[in-house]
């Protein structure tokens, strides 16, 4: 590209030298009333000024070539120096006098690159160790987890305060009217197909009498429609039902107890008996 640049450079002088020739030939010809010597100098000057933008524009080209060799040779000595890699001509000089079957080894060093890595895995090392192990000064990913499941229990402790979350711990049995007919809702599309419209049990139990399996109350109930009982073939529910649903039709099937089914399953498990809240002494109430 740059010899194609002087080359159209020479041509449009050469022309310009020309043009200057003809001009001066024409003056010398008496075609002018400049008296001839004043031709050949213009001519003269003319032409010396053209050799000095030409010897200009070489200087300026050669500057660039020499700034963009000089980039390629600092680019050259980076990755020379980052590989480090023995020229073609010269890989006789490292060749092993190993030969299995005509495949010779080359003695060829490691790229510094690669080794620069392995010392930066023996610094970090020595920096885990000293900032995790010898002083302290880091917590170890244990550590973190403890430190996020202490974190984790003070805000479900939180919500449960504020009844925002409802849970097998905090939840209460609903007797409205709009949260018993949406439990029998739901009731009636998940849980028909194993207790029956009317709670007298099929597959599941039988939730009309007083005996329950996995313990009676708004509580175990929640639970075990939240967890399932996956021994009985009873799947979990939390996934498909929210916990405002579980609660609206665990409190519909607290409703059953009482009621007479058609045909009602015989009793299973234990007679629940709900348990009484502690007494409040006297002495405990703040005056």
């Amino acid at each position: 590209m740059i010899n194609n640049f002087l080359r159209a450079v020479q041509i449009k002088l050469a022309t310009l030298f020309f043009l200057f020739l003809t001009v001066n030939t024409a003056f010398a010809s008496g075609d002018s009333d400049f008296p001839p010597n004043y031709y050949d100098i213009i001519a003269i000057v003319l032409l010396f000024i053209v050799i000095i933008a030409f010897l200009g524009l070489i200087f300026v080209e050669s500057k660039k070539v020499a700034a963009k060799e000089k980039a390629i040779s600092l680019i050259a000595r980076i990755g020379l120096f980052f590989n480090k890699s023995v020229p073609l001509e010269k890989e006789e000089d490292i060749l092993l006098d190993h030969n299995y079957d005509g495949i010779k080894e080359l003695d060829s060093r490691v790229p510094p690159w690669y080794s620069g890595l392995f010392y930066a895995t023996i610094i970090f090392a020595v920096y885990y160790m000293l900032h995790f192990h010898v002083f302290n000064t880091g917590k170890l990913m244990y550590e973190e987890y403890e430190e996020e499941m202490e974190f984790a229990s003070l805000q479900k402790a939180e919500l449960m305060n504020t009844s925002s979350v409802i849970t097998e711990e905090n939840v209460t049995q609903l007797t409205d009217d709009a949260a018993l007919f949406s439990g029998k809702q739901i009731y009636d599309v998940n849980c028909v197909a194993c207790h029956s419209a009317d709670g007298g049990g099929l597959v599941g139990p039988n939730f009309t009498d007083e005996y329950w399996i996995n313990g009676g109350g708004i509580k175990n109930i929640f639970k075990t429609i939240k967890y399932g009982v996956p021994s009985k073939g009873m799947i979990s529910w939390q996934t498909q039902l929210n916990p405002v649903q579980m609660q609206e039709v665990s409190s519909y099937i607290m409703a059953f107890e009482g009621t007479t089914p058609l045909s009602p399953k015989v009793p299973e498990g234990e007679v629940w008996v709900e348990p009484e809240s502690p007494a409040i002494e006297n002495d405990d109430i703040n005056l």
